[in-house]
């Protein structure tokens, strides 16, 4: 494949008429076989992912009455990404990427055994928790370029936005079953073998990664130094109006999401004195809706363009975080946050379809880590804001404030036209 040139930055298709749109059955990804056993061994790993996310949050907010605190899980996780996923983008465009992404896994499986065996003899204070979730943040900053661009790489063009949804559809069906399980779990067997459980999941994806190295597939790229592919990574991407609107979006979308998952453990504990059931529940119904929406969303996208999705998805976000504060029983606050979850998925979905699709294979690693770069330090900023702003003002004011920012992107986006589309 031609190098793009870093006078013409843009994506293969800017500049001519848009194809016309057709609608991809969401199964049709799995027809490939090697992007079909990898979903499924990237299900059990995101259960085990979610696991490991209640155990830590819950872990922390039960014992300590600070929100800033709580949400330093959200930040532990994200602030790799923010430092590392540049360098790792480079990397992932130059190396064998199934034997990188197999190490990548290796090395966040030894930090969750070692996470395990700490909780479970009771040597792992605050800091402990917080520095081995930043270890394995640091392992996802490394793996996500890689796995992005090589899941794109695995089906056809036309694919990609069904193996996006796809994608997030692991995510989300293991986050309905991961918070709803470590509820029960923390209170039988404590946080320990839950951290245990997370280690585990990692078993199928070695093996497949394994594999494929050993056939010897996605030859290492020829390369110039580090640096040198880094700004060609940094100038192909910014240099693209179109993708530039596209990270703007990300930055501020997820630093008022964040809110939710950084501050609900503080929600669940001090406005609905609650316990961990109730916060795998809630944990659990956004994963709920965003897995309902995975079967509508391929003929929505058919008639709607990706612009109107994103809008419409974060006045819907945005109202369940604004609503959250007044409401006080699970009978109102399930089906709102199921409604959310539904939101949710199109708001990741539509941002990530958008960004993969933007620019050819060869760039495409270095192109998306810019976006988890940006995506990471949304979350990273989000996390520390919303916490400070829940301990001087009480988490209710906070997640009300972090909706109105939701709903003030989505107006953005609904009255931008052309210049705000994606």
């Amino acid at each position: 494949m031609t190098k793009p040139s870093l006078a013409s930055p843009a994506p293969a298709h800017a500049g001519t008429a848009a194809p016309a749109r057709r609608k991809v059955p969401l199964t049709q990804p799995l027809r490939h076989a090697r992007y079909r056993r990898l979903w499924c061994a990237n299900l059990v790993s995101n259960l085990g992912t979610w696991i490991q996310t209640f155990a830590s949050a819950w872990l922390i907010a039960s014992s300590s009455h600070s929100a800033s605190m709580t949400t330093l899980v959200q930040t532990s996780t994200y602030i790799p990404i923010f430092l590392f996923a540049l360098f790792a983008g480079v990397v992932a465009d130059a190396v064998h990427r199934p034997k990188f992404l197999f190490f990548c896994n290796l090395f966040m499986a030894a930090c969750a055994c070692t996470m395990a065996g700490l909780v479970a003899s009771g040597h792992a204070p605050h800091t402990v928790v917080l520095a081995l979730v930043f270890c394995l943040g640091c392992g996802s900053a490394f793996m996500w370029p890689a796995w992005q661009a090589a899941l794109s790489g695995l089906v056809e063009p036309d694919e990609v936005e069904a193996a996006a949804t796809l994608n997030n559809l692991s995510y989300n069906t293991a986050a309905i079953i991961g918070p709803a399980l470590g509820g029960v779990l923390f209170k039988l067997v404590g946080p320990g073998p839950l951290f245990l459980v997370n280690a585990l999941s990692f078993v199928g994806l070695l093996a497949i990664y394994r594999a494929w190295w050993r056939e010897g597939g996605d030859h290492v790229r020829p390369c110039a130094g580090y640096a040198a592919r880094l700004r060609e990574g940094l100038a192909i991407a910014l240099g693209c109006p179109r993708y530039r609107r596209i990270l703007r979006n990300v930055a501020t979308v997820f630093f008022a999401t964040i809110a939710f998952a950084g501050l609900l453990p503080v929600f669940v504990r001090d406005v609905l004195h609650m316990d961990a059931s109730v916060f795998g529940t809630l944990m659990g119904s956004l994963g709920g809706g965003a897995v309902i929406a995975a079967f509508f969303l391929p003929a929505i996208r058919a008639r709607v363009d990706k612009t109107s999705i994103l809008a419409g998805a974060l006045v819907v976000y945005g109202t369940m975080l604004a609503a959250m504060p007044f409401l006080h029983t699970l009978a109102l606050l399930v089906p709102l946050i199921v409604a959310g979850g539904m939101a949710w998925s199109a708001v990741v979905s539509t941002l990530n379809a958008a960004a993969q699709l933007s620019f050819p294979v060869a760039v495409r690693a270095r192109t998306l880590a810019i976006y988890l770069v940006v995506m990471a330090g949304g979350y990273t900023a989000g996390s520390l804001v919303w916490g400070r702003i829940a301990d001087a003002m009480g988490v209710r004011f906070a997640m009300a404030a972090a909706g109105a920012c939701v709903l003030v992107n989505a107006a953005v986006l609904l009255t931008g036209g052309r210049k705000n589309s994606i």
